[in-house]
C-alpha cells in the first residue's frame, strides 16, 4: 500500500527530471528541496489547525464565507507559503540555479515532496481507495500547481540577472500568488455541495492541466541561460 502513495511523485518526477533537457541538476540539491518539501505538510497543518479553533470555529460551517476563507486565505495559503518558501530558501542563490526551467524541476520536488508525505498519511487514514483518489487528482493537482509556481520563478531569476528588479518581484508574486488562487479553487469546487461546481472542477482540472503542460513544454524546449554572478535580493 505504502508503494501506492509515493507511485505517482515518483512517475511525476520522472517526467519532470527527463525535461530538464540541458543539465540535470545536484540529486543533493533536489534530495534537499524533496525532504524540506515534505517537512511543509507540518508547518501548514498547525497553521490550519490554529486558523480552525481561533477563525473558522466562529463561522457557520454551511456558509459560502467559510468555504471561501477556509479554501483560498487558510489551505491554499498555508500549504502554497511553505512550499514557496522552501523553494526560495533552498535554490534561489544556489549555483545550480543556471536555467529557467530549473526553477521548474525545483518546485514541482517541492511540491512532489509535500503531496508524497501527505499521501502517505491520508493512505492510513483513508486506506488504499483514499490513496488510488489521491493518486489521480490530488498529487498531480500539486505538481501542477508547482509548474506555474516554478514558471514564474525561473523568469523572476533571469530578471534578476539582468538587474531588472521589478519584473523580478512582479514574477516572484505571481510565483506564490497563481498557485494559491488555482489550489484554492481546486478545493473550493471540491468542498461545496452543489453539483455545479463538479462539473466546473472537471473543466478547470483539463484546462490547467493543458496549460500547464504547455508552459512545462514550451520552458522545457527554450530553457533560457541565466548568468552568474548575480547580486540581488528576492523580495
Amino acid at each position: 500500500m505504502l508503494q501506492l502513495a509515493v507511485l505517482p511523485s515518483i512517475i511525476l518526477f520522472i517526467i519532470v527530471w527527463k525535461g530538464d533537457r540541458y543539465e540535470k541538476e545536484p540529486p543533493k540539491l533536489l534530495l534537499k528541496l524533496f525532504l524540506f518539501g515534505a517537512l511543509t505538510t507540518v508547518s501548514a497543518s498547525i497553521i490550519e489547525i490554529l486558523a480552525g479553533d481561533y477563525i473558522l470555529a466562529f463561522m457557520d460551517h454551511q456558509g459560502m464565507p467559510y468555504i471561501v476563507i477556509e479554501n483560498f486565505l487558510i489551505v491554499a495559503v498555508a500549504e502554497e507559503a511553505g512550499k514557496y518558501f522552501v523553494l526560495k530558501r533552498a535554490s534561489w542563490k544556489d549555483p545550480a540555479f543556471n536555467y529557467t526551467f530549473d526553477g521548474v524541476v525545483y518546485a514541482v520536488t517541492v511540491s512532489l515532496g509535500f503531496a508524497t508525505l501527505e499521501n502517505i498519511l491520508y493512505l492510513f487514514e483513508g486506506g488504499i481507495g483514499t490513496a488510488v483518489v489521491r493518486a489521480l487528482f490530488s498529487v498531480p493537482g500539486h505538481a501542477i500547481d508547482a509548474v506555474y509556481m516554478g514558471y514564474y520563478y525561473g523568469l523572476a531569476k533571469y530578471a534578476a540577472a539582468f538587474k531588472d528588479m521589478g519584473l523580478m518581484k512582479k514574477n516572484l508574486k505571481k510565483a506564490f500568488f497563481v498557485p494559491v488562487i488555482l489550489h484554492g479553487f481546486y478545493d473550493f469546487c471540491l468542498s461545496t455541495e452543489y453539483g455545479i461546481f463538479i462539473l466546473i472542477f472537471l473543466v478547470f482540472e483539463v484546462v490547467i492541466t493543458v496549460l500547464a503542460a504547455k508552459k512545462f513544454l514550451r520552458l522545457s524546449k527554450i530553457e533560457a541561460v541565466i548568468p552568474e554572478d548575480t547580486d540581488e535580493k528576492p523580495a
